[in-house]
């Protein structure tokens, strides 16, 4: 039988051993939860940067809404995008640094700002930015300072890569609420955030290799006739579509200024083109004058009017600049502009047809385009006879650039009105139009103003084998009640090539000094729109040709020579 010896203090050894092993397991688990813990705690953390940190508590314009689609001209070039970037921020409570040798430091990376305003935000009591659109290398540097308390959101910006160029047109976008902006930006603002056309870019009618010939042209003239302001408007004739737009002086979007509280003839904001109205002058003669061939009232070049001297009417005395002290036809008082003449034809046709035409062209009401900023037209109150007379050549009523282009798209395109648009169309979007102008009319008035041209006050317009046609207009601007002749503004509204019109470009200068100190849109204006064509025709598909023209050869006989009176 076998013998069991139990050794004394055994079950004691047995007994710490398994005590040991707990105690191991259980502060292994304790580490293990612990480790969980901080790696749960650090997710959370990037989880809540990842989401809330670029909403731009500092109240970022584009903050918190989804990015808004690119726009880009007529041809694919981008004119404003929306692109992450970097912001530096900062939490004064975090800091653990010395805030003035933070603000120091940030001075040298910064020196545009000073280091006061760098201090201030360091020892405020809230969450700041210390910059917006920060550069890369910008980052790299203020990251370097091992500060704590600086963050670094990314946030959606929206750019514009032209920088001024267009800048009326493309305006800037609102703010999260929806409001202010300008331009396209506020224009289009439910298309360019329309969550199902993402990623597909808004094209406009703007062709920014015309837009920049005519803004570089009009900046030229403003230096060289010390002008006050520069606009002008090149619309594609035959579809109302806007090619170029520009008002100067200009603005950069990306560096918005506060202009609060400033008139439009003060502020760089103001676009001249929709937003400023003017009495445009002599440039309303052709329509008048078209109007009377709608109605019967001129039914012959032919037939004279007398201009011998000026006319007197309710004791006002309607005279021209440059009298010729006899009878005159129609084409004779467009090529030499007379308000004598022209007022003698209103006066045979009245008030009513006038008006109704003047209706048509939407002259009572703000420029039909997409544009928020659009100026309401000055629309006489009576339309006596002396209005009906003196609306004719372009006084008494005031209206914008662009509502004066338009009327001439639809006097040369065969009569056909359409509104002026910023979106690019296709052959189907095409409004049919409106017809304002008989194609009878309208094929004269391309006679008429291609003679104005050729051998008239527009001369200076004549760009080689483009075949210009257009009219002049120098006008008074109004001031305390009355008309200051030391100031004008003057236009020059054409088109081009006139034998198959597809542009029409429009020319305005607020207080220009021509050479040798002349002033009137044949020294200001037309020059201009000279050397536009000249730049802009091969870019939109019209080269020069000399030897192709308007047939204005049963008209040339009219000129210079006394007709049988009527």
């Amino acid at each position: 039988m076998a013998t069991i010896i139990v050794q004394p203090g055994g079950a004691r050894a047995g007994k710490q051993r398994v005590d040991l092993t707990a105690i191991a397991h259980n502060r292994l688990m304790l580490l293990l939860i612990l480790f969980m813990a901080i790696t749960a705690v650090l997710i959370l953390r990037l989880t809540w940067v990842g989401v809330f940190a670029g909403n731009g508590r500092g109240g970022d314009a584009m903050g918190g809404l989804p990015a808004r689609a690119d726009i880009v001209d007529r041809n694919g070039v981008p004119l404003a995008r929306t692109m992450d970037a970097y912001s530096i921020a900062v939490r004064p409570s975090r800091l653990i640094g010395d805030p003035s040798e933070l603000a120091r430091k940030l001075h040298e990376i910064f020196p545009d700002e000073p280091e006061a305003a760098f201090h201030k935000k360091l020892t405020g009591r809230g969450w700041a930015y210390l910059r917006r659109r920060a550069l890369p290398e910008e980052v790299a540097a203020v990251n370097a300072l091992g500060e704590i308390g600086i963050e670094f959101p990314r946030e959606k910006e929206r750019l514009y890569p032209q920088r001024t160029l267009a800048a009326h047109v493309m305006g800037f976008a609102p703010n999260t609420d929806g409001k202010g902006g300008m331009g396209v930006e506020a224009a289009f603002n439910d298309r360019l955030t329309d969550a199902a056309l993402r990623g597909q870019p808004f094209a406009m009618s703007i062709d920014s290799r015309v837009q920049g010939a005519l803004e570089s042209e009009l900046y030229a003239q403003l230096v060289q006739t010390r002008a006050k302001g520069a606009g002008g408007v090149i619309l594609d004739a035959n579809t109302g579509e806007v090619i170029a737009m520009a008002s100067i002086p200009v603005f950069d979007p990306n560096k918005l200024q506060n202009y609060a509280g400033k008139s439009c003839s003060e502020s760089p904001l103001c676009n001249h083109m929709v937003q400023a109205r003017y009495e445009l002058g002599s440039a309303f003669k052709p329509l008048s004058i078209a109007a009377a061939m709608d109605r019967g009232v001129v039914t012959s070049m032919a037939k004279t009017y007398d201009a011998t001297a000026p006319l007197a009417i309710a004791g006002f005395r309607i005279k021209d600049d440059h009298p010729l002290g006899r009878w005159i036809n129609v084409p004779e008082i467009l090529v030499h502009s007379s308000n004598i003449g022209t007022a003698r034809i209103a006066d045979q046709m009245g008030a009513e047809p006038l008006q109704h035409l003047f209706r048509e062209l939407h002259f009572d009401q703000r420029a039909p385009i997409e544009l928020n900023e659009r100026a309401g037209t000055l629309w006489p109150a009576n339309w006596g006879r002396i209005t009906t007379l003196t609306v004719s050549y372009g006084h008494g009523i005031a209206v914008t650039p662009l509502h004066l282009a338009s009327a001439y798209a639809a006097l040369v395109n065969g009569g056909l009105w359409r509104p002026a648009t910023l979106r690019k169309l296709k052959a189907d979007e095409v409004p049919e139009g409106r017809r304002v102008f008989s194609a009878a009319t309208s094929a004269r008035m391309r006679q008429l103003l291609r003679m104005i041209v050729a051998a008239g006050t527009g001369r200076s317009a004549d760009a080689k084998g483009y075949r210009v046609g257009g009219k002049t207009g120098s006008a008074e601007k109004p001031q305390e009640g009355r008309y200051n002749k030391t100031s004008l503004v003057t236009t020059f509204a054409s088109a081009f090539p006139m034998d198959n019109p597809r542009y029409v470009v429009l020319v305005t200068m607020d207080e220009a000094t021509g050479q040798y100190g002349l002033r009137t849109a044949a020294w200001t204006a037309a020059p201009v729109v000279k050397r536009v064509v000249e730049r802009t025709g091969p870019m939109l598909g019209v080269l020069p040709d000399e030897r192709r023209d308007v047939d204005i050869s049963d008209l040339m006989p009219l000129l210079h020579g006394d007709k049988e009176k009527e």
